[in-house]
């Protein structure tokens, strides 16, 4: 059992202990004993918790938005009418206080913007780990949660996108690339460079690039720019290494569109699909690795480093 499933469980147990306890305190005024308001969290803190290990983080917000729009309507409507104090019981307080507050949280992070942080280097030099990045939702279609399928299209990812998708292997998991291919399109990476359609990335040398991951030596890179599509972007290799490692080559969906051979391989990007690499290319589990991507788990374009603790001077830089 994982420690977050044990947290969960953990704290559906403790809430309603703290409640029971706390409701035989006296009262101040309107506000509840403080061990009810604890109990209270732990309660949703504990259900939100579970609900995202067995679900996701979107089906936990909308099972919050259903109960408290209910607890919502249910007061508004028969309950309110029927007190005979202006004093509302607890769990009636607590879930009508909460549904507009997920309500707007949870229209905001559907439809608009929604927050990720960068957990590896794949996307190095231009994301590191500890951003905290920005992500437009509507960028690529208006689309239904949960089900993520397209209500209202906007728009489509184009080449050189710097796109967050659920990871085809396991879907509960965000991953962030660049996209490569679109559908239709044939990849070849050869030499460690890109040929799209025929037609080369345009790519030049930009020097040597060093960076830390968890040790004191540098990881040393060559660094080049790439311009693709509207983007012109830096990304970086190790010489020494090869362009994919054959034996982590997964049998993904549409595997005989590919084609692998000791430094090169050329893929046909299926209908519906599309095929992304990371800018760190000797550092990025991608789809050289495990495929295409389905149009069903686009989640949205990245746009914005928001946030990062340790270089503050990260922050308001555009992802490109």
């Amino acid at each position: 059992m994982n420690t977050w499933l044990m947290i969960g469980i953990a704290a559906l147990i403790v809430g309603p202990v703290l409640i029971a306890i706390g409701a035989k305190q006296a009262r101040k005024d309107s506000e509840p004993p403080q061990l009810v308001q604890h109990g209270y969290l732990a309660l949703v803190l504990g259900a939100f918790i579970l609900l995202v290990q067995f679900f996701s983080i979107a089906a936990a917000m909308l099972v919050f938005v259903l109960v408290s729009g209910v607890i919502w309507a249910l007061d508004r409507l028969v309950l309110a009418k029927k007190r005979t104090t202006a004093l509302a019981p607890d769990w009636v307080e607590y879930g009508r206080s909460f549904f507009p507050v997920i309500l707007t949280v949870f229209v905001l992070r559907s439809f608009l913007v929604e927050p990720f942080q960068i957990p590896s280097s794949s996307m190095r030099p231009g994301l590191v780990v500890g951003d905290f990045i920005l992500v437009n939702k509507f960028s690529y279609g208006i689309r239904t949660p949960i089900a993520n399928n397209v209500l209202i299209p906007v728009g489509t990812p184009q080449h050189g996108d710097v796109m967050v998708f659920s990871y085809p292997e396991n879907p509960s998991i965000s991953y962030i690339k660049r996209v490569i291919g679109l559908p239709g399109d044939t990849v070849t990476y050869k030499g460690k460079r890109l040929t799209v359609n025929g037609e080369p990335v345009k790519t030049e040398a930009a020097g040597e690039h060093l960076y830390f991951e968890q040790s004191v030596e540098p990881v040393v890179n060559r660094q080049f720019t790439e311009v693709f599509g509207t983007h012109s972007y830096n990304t970086l290799e190790i010489p020494q290494q090869p362009a994919f490692d054959l034996g982590k080559i997964s049998d993904f969906p549409y595997r005989e569109n590919c084609r692998y051979d000791d430094d090169a391989f050329t893929c046909k990007v299926p209908q519906g699909h599309y095929f992304m690499m990371g800018d760190n290319r000797d550092h990025s589990a991608d789809s050289r690795y495990w495929g295409f991507v389905s149009e069903k788990y686009v989640i949205g374009k990245a746009f914005l480093v928001w946030l990062n603790i340790k270089q503050l001077g990260r922050i308001g830089t555009s992802i490109r």
